[in-house]
């Protein structure tokens, strides 16, 4: 604004600036606001779906049957496909299956390993998936199970399963490369490296026939039953 302008002039001059300009203002505003009312009803929306589907977690993780918790899972496949909850319950349901039906519970961690959005989760799958598969002495799927270009911190976890499955096969020396691999790979350190080397020493100096499979551990991966952190949901 001009400073040689009178005071008169200087309020004529911002009434026409503001004749020209108010409703850009004001729209401005109130575009503002809405965008603002906007965003928190997402959030409470959001919100409330987190913890309905971490409700219905809770059910899956309390059932005492797996019939009963797989139709929880099926409503929160349906639900909330996108929720870690989700991932979580098809991990638990999964569990339940090992002994009593060993060929849903590979159906279960598969869909678990492709579906979710959690790399981690989805490479505990791959995990639990590839010592199921052993289990049901389908040794070649679960070593093709196990093939994963970069897997990172779970290179250890991996070269130790594939120990497990080369021994329980009779692989001695193809079991004892992948335990001396496990030692030394990245993530090694999130092993319990007793274990491992226990499992190493114990291979015989020989091959041998495989041994009877036993349902795989349920705690050989990282345990998944502890709520989830995110609240997203995907659609």
């Amino acid at each position: 604004m001009d400073e040689n302008l009178t005071d008169n002039e200087r309020v004529e001059e911002l009434k026409r600036w503001w004749r020209e300009n108010g409703w850009f203002l004001i729209g401005g505003v109130a575009l503002g606001a809405l965008v603002l009312f906007g965003y928190n009803q997402y959030t409470a929306y959001r919100d409330h779906r987190y913890e309905e589907a971490g409700a219905l977690y809770q059910v899956v993780k309390d059932a005492k049957d797996p019939v009963a918790a797989n139709a929880t899972l099926q409503k929160m496949r349906a639900d909330f496909p996108g929720s870690a909850y989700t991932s979580q319950a098809g991990l638990l349901v999964a569990g339940m299956l090992v002994v009593s039906a060993p060929e849903h519970a590979t159906d279960e961690l598969a869909y678990v390993m492709e579906h979710t959005k959690d790399p981690e989760l989805a490479m505990i799958a791959r995990l639990r998936l590839a010592r199921v598969l052993s289990y049901r002495e389908k040794y070649d799927d679960a070593l093709k199970t196990l093939k994963v270009d970069k897997p990172g911190k779970f290179a250890g976890r991996l070269n130790e399963v594939r120990g497990d499955v080369e021994a329980a096969r009779g692989n001695v020396e193809e079991a004892r490369k992948a335990y001396l691999e496990a030692m030394v790979a990245d993530g090694s350190e999130l092993l319990d490296r007793n274990f491992v080397q226990m499992k190493l020493n114990d291979l015989p100096t020989g091959a041998v026939a495989p041994a009877a499979s036993s349902p795989p551990a349920a705690t050989s991966e990282p345990p998944a039953a502890a709520a989830p952190a995110p609240k997203g949901e995907g659609a």
